[in-house]
C-alpha cells in the first residue's frame, strides 16, 4: 500500500499476523492465474479518497471477476468497459434521485475524488471466480477502514446496500453518524427497495445538515476527466 493519509491509521494492521498471511495468498495466487484489480490498483479507494477528506462510504463485497473490470473502486469500472447490472440500476437511481443522467461510462473517480470512499470488503478477486478471496483475512481489514472512519470526528454518511454491507452497521456509530440502508443495487434486488430509496438526496440532506458540504453527484461524461 503506497504512502497516504490512511497509513498511520491503519499501520497496527500491517503487523497483525493476519496481514502477512493474506499477502502471501493473493501473491501466490497472481501466480497461478489473474487476479483483479491489477496490483498497484489493489488500494485504489485509499489513495483516491484520503482519510481527511472522507465524508461517504460506499461499501460493496467483492471486485468485478472480469477481465479489465476492477480497478479498486467499488461498482466502478474503467472506461470503455460495458457498465455492469448493478451500476446501470445505481445509475437509473441517480437519474430518478437527481435528474443526473447516465454518463456514458462507469468510471467513479469523480466520487472517488469528493471523498466518497468506494470500498469493497474483499480487495482482490481471482478471474472468473466471485467471492474467492473471499475469508482470507480482507474483511478483518476493510472492517477497520469503517471503524477508522466511524472514529472521524465529521459527520460521515455511510450507504449499506445489500444484507452484506447491512450486517457492517455494527462497526458504525450510528450516535454521531448517518446510516442509509436499502437492498442492493443488483437486478435481483434493487425493485425491492433499492429504486426509490433516494440515497445520494439524503446522504446530501445528511451532509448539510451536519455544516458538511454535499457531494456533487454529476460524473463527467467520456469526453472529460474526473479530475477536472
Amino acid at each position: 500500500m503506497g504512502t497516504t493519509d490512511w497509513n498511520p491509521v491503519l499501520r497496527a494492521e500491517f503487523d497483525q499476523p493476519y496481514w502477512a498471511d493474506l499477502q502471501a495468498f493473493v501473491a501466490a495466487e497472481r501466480a497461478q492465474a489473474p487476479v483483479y484489480p491489477p496490483h498497484d490498483e489493489v488500494f485504489a479507494a485509499l489513495h483516491l479518497t484520503p482519510y481527511a477528506s472522507t465524508r461517504v462510504l460506499i461499501l460493496g463485497q467483492d471486485p468485478y471477476h472480469g477481465s479489465g473490470q476492477a480497478h479498486g473502486l467499488c461498482f466502478s469500472v474503467r472506461r470503455g468497459v460495458a457498465v455492469p447490472p448493478s451500476l446501470r440500476n445505481i445509475y437509473q437511481e441517480l437519474d430518478a434521485d437527481l435528474g443526473i443522467a447516465h454518463p456514458g461510462h462507469g468510471n467513479l473517480e469523480a466520487w472517488a475524488r469528493q471523498g466518497v470512499l468506494l470500498l469493497n470488503a474483499t480487495l482482490t478477486v481471482r478471474a472468473g471466480q466471485a467471492a474467492s478471496h473471499q475469508g482470507k483475512g480482507w474483511e478483518t481489514f476493510t472492517d477497520q477502514v469503517i471503524r477508522a472512519v466511524s472514529a472521524k470526528r465529521e459527520h460521515v454518511v455511510f450507504l449499506l446496500w445489500g444484507g452484506y454491507a447491512r450486517r457492517k452497521k455494527s462497526l458504525i456509530d450510528t450516535s454521531r453518524h448517518t446510516v442509509i440502508e436499502s437492498p442492493h443495487p443488483s437486478p435481483l434486488s434493487a425493485h425491492n427497495g433499492f429504486f426509490g430509496s433516494r440515497p445520494f438526496s439524503r446522504a446530501n440532506e445528511a451532509l448539510v445538515a451536519a455544516g458538511r458540504d454535499p457531494v456533487d453527484w454529476r460524473i463527467p461524461p467520456l469526453a472529460e476527466r474526473a479530475d477536472r
